[in-house]
């Protein structure tokens, strides 16, 4: 659970963390296209070279990185395994006559996890290196042109950040009460899985009602300051490009230019 990155801000002075929140957004939204257009495995390298180059410039450890992906490996053992025996092939590797292993599911498979793990990896690199309230602005900026349909942009990106930042928060809880619970006997590890899913019932509960408190002391905490919402609301930092933001958006087009070439030309 300490290895959740999601939600987690990590405070950096690097040229990633310098961007306008709106960039980083936008180039979030363009490196999920990218991992979506690429068909072959091969050309996963264009995205993950993105990623590499991002991550060097963000100053962000690997580390982070690596953890944000330890909360997915029963995920992507599962997706794995059922890619090997729903995809059909002509390389045949393993004959048991209900199943053929195939060298184009070994390869699907490979494939989907490595979209799986960019993902992951990329949402990860979002949330390290903004701000939740560089983040809520971003996104209401960018969701402001709806308000003429009367769409509570403010309210949607507050709540979307409120999210994200409890995450870690919930996380840490969790960990607590296990730990609280392991000290009174109790036991998490051994038993089949049922049992295992029983006993994780005396930290599910706690955890709910830890949630629901921290949600009202959140509400009276708003409600204190006055807050009503995003009209008439001001705030301190003015969000403004810079050629920063205009040379990462450029970089990052580049990158989708690249690989859109690649298929086009190696279709």
């Amino acid at each position: 659970m300490r290895d959740i990155t999601l939600g987690q801000f990590v405070a950096g002075n690097s040229v990633i963390h310098k961007l306008d929140p709106r960039t980083k957004i936008a180039m979030m939204i363009l490196y999920i296209a990218m991992t979506f257009l690429v068909k072959r495995i091969y050309f996963m390298a264009i995205p993950f070279a993105y990623l590499v180059l991002e991550l060097i410039l963000s100053g962000i450890s690997l580390r982070y990185i690596v953890n944000s992906l330890k909360p997915i490996r029963i995920l992507l053992i599962f997706m794995f395994i059922l890619n090997l025996f729903f995809t059909s092939g002509e390389n045949v590797w393993l004959d048991l006559g209900f199943w053929k292993l195939t060298g184009e599911a070994v390869l699907q498979s490979c494939f989907i996890s490595i979209r799986i793990i960019l993902l992951v990896a990329g949402a990860s690199m979002l949330t390290l290196t903004t701000s939740p309230i560089a983040l809520t602005d971003g996104i209401e900026k960018l969701l402001a042109p709806l308000k003429i349909f009367r769409f509570p942009a403010h309210e949607l990106a507050m709540m979307m950040t409120i999210a994200l930042r409890f995450v870690p928060t919930l996380m840490d809880e969790s960990d607590k009460i296990r730990n609280a619970q392991m000290s009174r006997g109790a036991d998490f590890e051994s038993g089949n899985i049922f049992k295992r899913v029983k006993s994780m019932i005396p930290i599910l509960i706690p955890l709910f009602v830890s949630s629901f408190r921290k949600a009202d002391e959140l509400a009276i905490a708003m409600e204190s300051r006055c807050y009503h919402g995003g009209e008439g609301r001001t705030r301190m930092k003015q969000l403004k490009f810079r050629k920063e933001d205009l040379f990462a958006i450029l970089i990052t087009l580049l990158f989708m230019a690249s690989l859109i070439v690649l298929l086009i030309v190696l279709k």
